[in-house]
């Protein structure tokens, strides 16, 4: 399982540093989406199974679809059109398709084989639940506000 975890490290130092050195946004977003992936894994690999869910739920996920929605109230005509198929082409997916496919071979090998020193605990959604709505409300609602104020944002943006 360690090599799982410094593989998943390693993927997910190449795969942020790509977001951040992108100029493109599609594609950060690709590398994004493989960066967060490899963060789930290397939760697995820590023992925390739900906290590994929420990492693809929650992030993968949900703020992705909301990047997406800015992505698409951010549209700007005919030019980004042409400008969006052109980033189509195969060459683009090249780079997050080979992280994805190390990863998912990595999870799968990490499903197969068990090792006796990473004890995996059960958390029910309960539990989450009542944490995340007990003492960290404060937190939550502050995140969710910061997400409502992005999109708002992003609308007054796009809005001509």
């Amino acid at each position: 399982m360690s090599i799982l975890f410094y593989a998943s490290a390693i993927i997910s130092v190449l795969s942020t540093i790509m977001v951040i050195t992108r100029v493109n946004v599609v594609h950060a977003l690709l590398y994004f989406i493989v960066s967060l992936l490899s963060v789930a894994v290397i939760f697995y690999t820590l023992g925390a199974p739900m906290a590994a869910a929420l990492e693809v739920i929650v992030y993968a996920g949900a703020i992705m679809v909301m990047f997406l929605f800015v992505m698409m109230m951010l549209n700007l005509g005919q030019p980004t059109i042409d400008q969006e198929r052109a980033w189509l082409s195969p060459n683009v997916w090249i780079g997050p398709s080979i992280l994805a496919a190390i990863l998912l071979v990595e999870l799968l090998l990490g499903l197969m084989t068990t090792d006796a020193t990473i004890a995996h605990t059960m958390v029910e959604a309960k539990e989450i639940g009542i944490a995340l709505f007990g003492p960290y409300v404060l937190a939550v609602e502050l995140a969710s506000m910061l997400l409502l104020a992005g999109l708002v944002g992003a609308f007054h943006l796009a809005r001509k």
